[in-house]
């Protein structure tokens, strides 16, 4: 955009889909990537320049209606989301599609809404052009002095209705007698400026005149671009894409930096008084580095260190995830007796040596408002514009990203489709059967898998602290950057079987699928297999002490985890499959009912692998409107029965 000054100013247009008021979030979240980019302290401090403005169009209705409207609203001044104040400018037409206000919001106003965080919002007739300027330079200022959000509701109507083809009469006849018998908003100002000898009529109409041949000409133009014979090409899509891969890489680190970061991640200034049972958590912590094995809460410190040693900024936000829902990360210390904090990652300036090779990126791990929609939206729009960061929003548990599928639906999933829009945002999405109840069990597995298209995704289920490790180093170092959707642990993140030994970090890369360890030991026969169970998650360790458990009996089965679901890693399962020739059998295991989990995804993928060689069963709870038990009991007489039907 040129100035009147001939200065320019850059402006971006978020892509928009039709659900109301979704770009929100997504737009802000753009913003405050731009100013981190800019500048990483001016987010948060006072007196910050701000020096992106997001401005964002509304209708009335929808300002009123759209809840996602108050969560952006309350996004505004909490660390970590604050953008200097977002321009919201309401385009009051009176009325949604057909809706009168009556019925469309309990307010006066519909922009009442704003008043939650003492925003200024200015009424102003929009049949009056020089008031809807003074109002929009009110606004500015305002923004600008205050660095907070700014409402102006600009009364006016729509002529022509929802639509061009839409006949607003048929439901308010009497507002559209009134509009049809108004002059113009032009004509009116027209008039004005005419009577007040700003200009005269022959300069209007050829003003009117200029404008209108300009619409004709950018009509034509576009006109020609779409006739018959020009350079567009159309083909169909293909309905069977081909196998889709994402490279792998390797994303070991040094274990000097593996041993100075495990130090770090724990290390406080003198004085600080650690909270006694934080204190004895990071003791025992110690005792298990020294043994050479690291769990999942310090592998994914060693991820996210790693990354800013090697200059790569780190965004972590969400619920309760500063501490970890269950207790497990500890990002940011809290002394005990003072309440002064201390982010230990980011305070890596002395760690890493010359393997840092340049500067430590910038650590961000906030605790999100509790928000699932403007959340993730939010992070969404962070993650298109800092394409270079590692962005992360974390879940309390994996099924509260159901609050945010509008977001997941029109952006993290089909943006690239729509719009050729690019986004590397992770989702950790707490998963995992441990018979407490239906509400927290799943993250609903089947949901992203039935969005999977075109390597529009990246949907993994890791089960030791290396995978982990690798999989959000991937995602940085990997040139293919695709949305990526964690299914993380809960049981697994203190168990001992998920911990992974020192050396795990230090060489190799993420694997898709994850051969039985029995398959590693001295004297393994893999001529006795006859029977290879294939699974996802914990359920895994369920059926390797199960196979355990029955000696010489179990030597027949294998356990294999499919550690990544989408792209679905078919070169690598029938590798899997080649080492056992004698196995005749491959059997699907799942926690998950029947009609959820991976298991109608997987079903086809697998029979068309195996369909010659193989013959192909599942295991799963029965099928079920809940997502799992809430009784305890039943819980472990279903676990039971799974392990029984798939081992033995």
């Amino acid at each position: 955009f040129t100035a009147r000054s001939g200065g320019t100013i850059p402006i971006s247009m978020s892509s928009n889909p039709s659900h109301l008021e979704a770009v929100d979030p997504v737009v802000v979240g753009m913003v405050r990537a731009k100013q981190d980019g800019l500048n990483f302290a001016s987010g948060d401090h006072p007196g910050s320049p701000f020096p992106v403005l997001p401005i964002l169009l509304h209708g009335d209705a929808a300002f009123a209606g759209q809840g996602v409207v108050a969560e952006t609203l309350n996004l505004s001044q909490l660390p970590g989301y604050r953008t200097g104040g977002t321009v919201h400018i309401v385009i009051n037409n009176q009325l949604g599609f057909t809706t009168a206000p009556e019925a469309a919001r309990s307010s006066v106003y519909p922009t009442d809404v704003a008043k939650m965080v003492q925003a200024p919002i200015f009424h102003v007739n929009g049949d009056d052009p020089e008031a809807c300027v003074r109002a929009a330079r009110l606004a500015f200022g305002f923004r600008q002095a205050f660095h907070k959000d700014v409402v102006i509701d600009m009364v006016c109507y729509r002529r022509h209705g929802h639509n061009e083809g839409d006949d607003p009469s048929y439901t308010q006849p009497l507002m559209y007698a009134l509009i049809e018998a108004k002059r113009s908003v032009r004509k009116l100002y027209t008039e004005s400026l005419v009577r007040r000898g700003d200009i005269t009529l022959d300069e209007a109409e050829q003003a009117l005149d200029d404008f209108s041949a300009r619409l004709q000409s950018a009509l034509d133009e576009t006109r020609a671009a779409n006739e018959p014979g020009s350079d567009v090409q159309l083909t169909l899509p293909k309905f069977i894409q081909p196998n889709i891969q994402i490279p792998s890489i390797e994303t070991g680190i040094d274990t000097s930096v593996v041993m100075e970061l495990a130090h770090a991640v724990r290390s406080v200034p003198e004085g600080f008084v650690m909270h006694p049972k934080l204190a004895r958590q990071f003791e025992q912590r110690d005792k298990v580095v020294a043994d050479g094995d690291i769990d999942w809460a310090l592998g994914e410190s060693l991820a996210l260190g790693s990354l800013l040693l090697e200059g790569t900024n780190v965004r972590l936000t969400g619920q309760d995830t500063r501490r970890g829902t269950f207790s497990q990360r500890h990002a940011v210390l809290v002394d005990n007796a003072t309440g002064a904090e201390w982010l230990p990652l980011a305070e890596l300036d002395g760690v890493g040596g010359a393997a840092r090779g340049g500067q430590v990126g910038h650590f961000t791990i906030k605790d999100s408002l509790l928000s699932e929609y403007a959340a993730v939206g939010f992070e969404y729009g962070y993650s298109v514009e800092a394409q270079n960061d590692l962005v992360a929003w974390e879940a309390q548990f994996g099924d509260f990203w159901n609050g945010a599928e509008i977001i997941v639906d029109n952006f993290l999933v089909a943006a690239e489709d729509k719009w050729g829009q690019h986004s590397g945002l992770v989702l950790l999405l707490p998963h995992g059967y441990e018979g407490q109840g239906p509400e927290h069990s799943s993250a609903r597995i089947e949901r992203f898998l039935t969005l999977c298209a075109r390597g529009n995704l990246r949907v993994t289920e890791p089960t030791t602290a290396a995978q982990y490790f690798h999989l959000l180093r991937a995602q940085v170092k990997t040139p293919v950057r695709k949305p990526l959707i964690v299914f993380t642990p809960k049981s697994l993140l203190r168990a001992r079987s998920a911990r992974s030994p020192i050396q795990a970090f230090t060489t190799g890369s993420f694997a898709e699928v994850l051969d039985d360890p029995a398959a590693a030991q001295e004297g393994f026969d893999p001529e006795r297999v006859e029977r290879v169970v294939l699974c996802a998650g914990k359920v895994a360790y369920d059926a390797l002490a199960r196979r355990d458990e029955l000696g010489d009996a179990g030597a027949s089965v294998v356990v294999a985890r499919v550690e990544q679901l989408y792209p679905w890693p078919a070169d690598q399962i029938a590798a899997l499959l080649d080492r056992y020739a004698n196995a005749r059998e491959v059997v699907w295991l799942q926690e998950e009912p029947e009609n959820m989990g991976a298991w109608g995804f997987v079903h086809m993928r697998l029979h068309a692998l195996i369909r010659e060689s193989h013959t192909l069963r599942h295991v799963s709870r029965a099928e079920s409107a809940s997502p799992a038990s809430g009784s305890a009991a039943l819980h472990h007489l279903e676990q039971e029965d799974l392990l029984t039907r798939a081992i033995g």
